[in-house]
């Protein structure tokens, strides 16, 4: 994947890992302790892959200018 095709892949990512954040803390408040597992884990690893995936095509993006 280059690095244009990956970038708007990272910041959909982190987007959605952010909503699941936000849906976390939302069902929470609301007084829902028992969430679904998926959610769980879209809120904690969903983010953090996309910024994994938006430095790497930030970092391959500049070296492709370098060359």
């Amino acid at each position: 994947m280059t690095a244009p095709k990956l970038l708007p892949l990272a910041v959909g990512l982190f987007a959605v890992g952010v909503l699941a954040i936000v849906a976390v803390f939302a069902l929470f408040l609301t007084g829902h302790s028992d969430l679904p597992v998926w959610l769980n884990v879209a809120a904690t690893y969903l983010p953090a892959v996309g910024l994994g995936l938006g430095i790497i095509a930030v970092i391959r993006k500049s070296r492709q200018g370098k060359s």
